[in-house]
């Protein structure tokens, strides 16, 4: 047990920030310092950034190395493992951290993704400028990138292997390519990469591209209605129940069961899964933002996600919004699990993980492989779900706040549409990584895009057992607070765009190739 006056606080990376700029840069420096001592490790020190990022996705090991049964990396998605997982992620990253001489105080930051600083700007600058002073001498930022100390293989892939990198690889962003697994990626990535050339410019896109996705708005007969990723964050604190709440296979079957006219839930995992492919390179269907095919960034894909250091202040956002729906649906020291539901299997969403037997339950006790306690005891999400009083630390002040304390439930006000548009057919056996489903409304003679579903994947899904038998990705995007009357003679469409270009289209009523199916209810 931890008192209250002993818990560590993650604060925002932005107050961070605010202290460096006036005057107080300890704070700043210090997490500097530490990053730059766990990359600096060798990487077979479990302490490393290497060890440690590597176990989100590749380096693929254990069960997971070479067979078909299993996703391969120990990350938990798609099932109501995902938030504590990442959860018990975080605390090894940030006792890693910690262990660098003079670093005792140092606390992971969360980047506060919905706050006014991050609509207008961006990422923080702290994870994208070029160099950094420290102790006297200018360096590279440690924040912004990693440089692979040691290589790593795709063994999933056959002779295709595009989620290889060799010793000395550098992780990249939107809006540039990493892909270098083989003589054809590294041409085509080379070529595409050649074309920004200026770090200065491609941060500028970054920032663009982030900010769109996480205000988007559509304007529907003089009414301006949000698509954000912000709202999705608002959205998810409004879910009835942890099971539903944690997950998108949860959540999909929940709004498939649920009755006409009642407004579909949002899963944490959907805002979260938008800026992994914000980050790592996605424009989305609708956004005022220029496409760029060919990007390809570490964090659109959860085989190399964990290797940006930016997964861990965007994961620590994520959990923080945990903490956040937990306080406010007084699940602060328990967590209810609706038994035998959809995303309680292991073979639910990504498949099972190294240590987890395909076909097996999941409950608040099941291992969170490969984290173990004090004592060398499995962790298990049982022993992560008071993060002060089992964990230590807390989160300062920031974003989302307000809402908390706010009445549950959204409803669908006086004249506004209660429909939601259901995608449906999507099978994901064909689809090469991560991509997105958009819908789109057609009001007047004008097309909107009204929402999207970012589906975060694994490059090759053909030589997984799993996921071969658990293809279909459904969406469910709500017309509400559209004004119903502006819908009546509307039309509906949906796009899946995928890396490789369009997937498939599918126009209300009308059969499509592939065969989407479309619901409006």
């Amino acid at each position: 047990m931890t008192s209250r006056q002993d818990l560590r606080v993650r604060r925002s990376l932005t107050e961070l920030q605010d202290e460096y700029a006036t005057g107080n840069k300890k704070p700043l420096d210090d997490l500097m310092r530490a990053w730059k001592g766990i990359k600096e490790l060798p990487p077979d020190d479990p302490r490393s950034f290497f060890s440690l990022g590597g176990l989100h996705g590749e380096p693929f090991r254990g069960a997971g190395w070479g067979t078909s049964a299993y996703w391969g990396g120990y990350c938990n998605h798609g099932n109501i493992l995902f938030p504590t997982w990442h959860r018990v992620y975080l605390l090894k990253l940030e006792d890693a951290l910690r262990s660098i001489p003079g670093c005792a105080d140092v606390t992971l930051p969360y980047w506060d993704e919905t706050s006014d600083e991050s609509l207008r700007n961006g990422v923080p600058w702290a994870l994208t400028q070029e160099s950094v002073e420290l102790d006297g001498a200018t360096i590279p930022n440690p924040l912004r990138s990693f440089v692979f100390n040691h290589p790593i293989r795709d063994f999933v892939n056959g002779a295709d292997p595009n989620y290889s990198k060799p010793k000395g690889y550098e992780t990249v962003r939107y809006p540039l390519s990493g892909l270098v697994g083989t003589p054809q990626d590294r041409e085509a990535t080379q070529r595409h990469n050649a074309q920004f050339p200026n770090y200065d410019d491609n941060v500028k896109l970054l920032n663009q591209n982030v900010v769109a996705w996480l205000t988007s708005t559509v304007v529907i007969n003089g009414q301006t209605v949000s698509t954000s990723v912000r709202t999705k964050y608002l959205d998810c604190l409004e879910a009835p129940n942890y099971t539903v709440f944690s997950n998108t296979t949860s959540a999909a079957q929940w709004n498939a069961d649920r009755a006409d006219g009642v407004l579909p839930v949002m899963s944490l995992e959907s805002p979260h899964n938008s800026i992994h492919l914000a980050v790592g390179g996605f424009d989305a269907a609708g956004f005022d933002a220029s496409p760029i095919p060919g990007a390809n960034g570490d964090m659109g894909e959860n085989d190399t996600a964990g290797l940006d250091p930016i997964f861990y202040f965007h994961h620590c956002f994520v959990d923080r919004v945990f903490w956040l729906w937990q306080r406010r649906h007084g699940q602060t020291d328990k967590l209810d699990v609706i038994g035998g539901y959809p995303g309680t299997n292991s073979v639910d969403g990504q498949g099972p993980t190294p240590g987890v037997v395909p076909n097996s339950w999941l409950t608040l006790d099941s291992p969170l492989d490969p984290f173990r306690n004090s004592l060398g005891q499995p962790y298990t999400s049982s022993h992560c779900i008071d993060i002060e009083k089992q964990l230590g630390y807390t989160y300062g002040p920031g974003s989302l706040e307000e809402h908390v304390e706010r009445a549950a439930a959204r409803r669908v006000a006086e004249g506004q549409s209660n429909k939601t548009i259901e995608v449906t057919g999507v099978n994901r056996a064909t689809i090469r990584g991560s991509f997105i489903i958009s819908a789109f409304v057609t009001v007047d003679g004008v097309r909107h895009c009204v929402g999207s579903e970012a589906v975060l994947s694994r490059w090759s899904v053909q030589g997984c057992a799993n996921c071969q038998t658990h293809l279909e990705t459904k969406a469910f995007i709500g017309l509400n607070p559209i004004r119903e009357a502006s819908l009546a003679d509307a039309g509906y469409e949906v796009e899946v765009r995928t890396r490789d270009g369009m997937f498939g289209r599918e126009r209300f009523g009308v059969q499509g190739e592939p065969p989407l199916r479309i619901e409006v209810r």
